[in-house]
């Protein structure tokens, strides 16, 4: 019995020290956006000012659209336009936004067309805002999220430097009660864990390629070319399927490191999260073969260290093998505490991280489970059908 608790925890050792080292490794390539040069002739020239159309799908977002759109016009060093599409909003969204554009003409309101067949909600919203967008810097922007005055400015820059058709920035994620502290900081640790940041460096492959649906730059030519939102329609998952759609149009996408440049709370509160989660986990980790992998994976190397410290505390096996435990316990908890400490200072969900890693599995599991039962999705007072092949 000793000797297969010996074997596990080796196995556990392995899964865990990989995750770690591969977390280390794509820390160092999570580049931030370098600061911007603000002079004054680059703050004052429109000439010199790179031309930007920020897009923001708004649907009921009469409690967050004020918010994101003083952090916006705030900018600095860009020609800008804010275009906010009101996708048939029930609260008054529209009113705000009106309201704004009163007093700042850079601020236009569009109203949304009713949705056709085959669409989803956010994927419609974002293709009309293109359609109606000025410039040739398209900066796709969630309502929920708040800029600094020179992250525009940063961003595009860091696109034009690398040469990328589409850049997206994972901004700093914040958390109120104790379900989104123990879900959403997981976003930065699997990305930094399982994403080949090498690869998608120096590839095309569509599946090497991450995004964050909150935080989008693209050029007008490129989304032109790819088709932009309108190539993944009926998509539920922007952050993970537009990458993909640059990306087999042999184009190259990047992603940044904008925790210091824009924050956003996806969610208010865990149910919220949960279905938030669940909505789009079958463009995920919900699909096969990949769910069963990253289900054994992530137990191996994140659930798995907590029952060896029992096993061995309790002295029911793994006598002598203290230091190989320690080692495990420690590579299972590193990237959750470096995120924690850099993105989001969730400590109650770091504590926690072996409880946040089962409930992140258990929605994959339970989308699985929809998708292969053919129930709909539920978001955003919409329905979305769901196919069982």
């Amino acid at each position: 019995m000793a000797d297969w608790w010996v074997l596990l925890v080796w196995c556990s050792s392995g899964a865990a020290v990989f995750a770690a080292v591969q977390f280390l490794v794509s820390q160092l390539m999570f580049r931030r956006a370098p600061p911007a040069a603000m002079t004054a002739e680059v703050t004052d020239s429109q000439v010199a000012a790179p031309e930007v159309s920020v897009l923001i799908p708004a649907r009921n977002e009469a409690t967050r659209i004020a918010a994101v759109l003083r952090s916006v016009l705030g900018s600095r060093g860009i020609a800008l336009e804010v275009c906010v599409l009101d996708d048939e909003s029930t609260d008054g969204t529209d009113e705000i936004v009106e309201q704004f554009a009163a007093f700042d003409p850079r601020v236009r309101l569009l109203r949304g067309v009713k949705m056709p067949a085959g669409w989803n909600g956010k994927q419609h919203a974002c293709w009309q805002l293109a359609q109606a967008a000025r410039a040739e810097e398209l900066v796709f922007l969630d309502a929920d999220v708040e800029l600094t005055v020179d992250a525009l400015l940063r961003t595009v820059r860091l696109r034009q430097r690398l040469s990328v058709p589409l850049l997206s920035g994972f901004p700093r994620q914040l958390t109120g009660s104790l379900g989104e502290s123990l879900l959403i900081p997981l976003i930065h640790v699997i990305l930094l864990c399982f994403l080949p940041f090498p690869l998608m460096r120096l590839s095309r492959m569509p599946g090497a390629s991450a995004g964050c649906g909150q935080f989008f730059a693209t050029t007008r030519a490129g989304y032109q070319l790819t088709g932009g939102h309108s190539g993944i329609r009926q998509s539920r998952h922007d952050g993970v399927m537009l990458p993909r759609l640059y990306r087999r149009a042999g184009l190259k996408t990047d992603i940044f490191d904008a925790s210091e440049i824009a924050v956003c709370r996806m969610y208010q509160s865990m149910s919220e999260t949960w279905l938030g989660l669940l909505k789009n986990a079958t463009e995920g980790f919900a699909r096969w073969p990949a769910l069963p992998m990253i289900t054994v994976i992530m137990l191996a190397a994140f659930v798995a260290p907590v029952i060896f410290v029992c096993v061995w505390i309790c002295e029911v096996g793994l006598q002598g093998q203290g230091p190989l435990v320690a080692i495990t316990l420690v590579s299972g908890y590193l990237p959750r505490l470096i995120c924690c400490f850099r993105y989001d200072r969730a400590w109650s969900g770091a504590l926690l991280h072996p409880v946040s890693v089962l409930l992140f599995l258990s929605i994959q599991w339970i989308a699985w489970i929809h998708q292969k039962r053919g129930r709909s999705v539920q978001w955003r007072q919409r329905s979305y059908e769901t196919s069982s092949s």
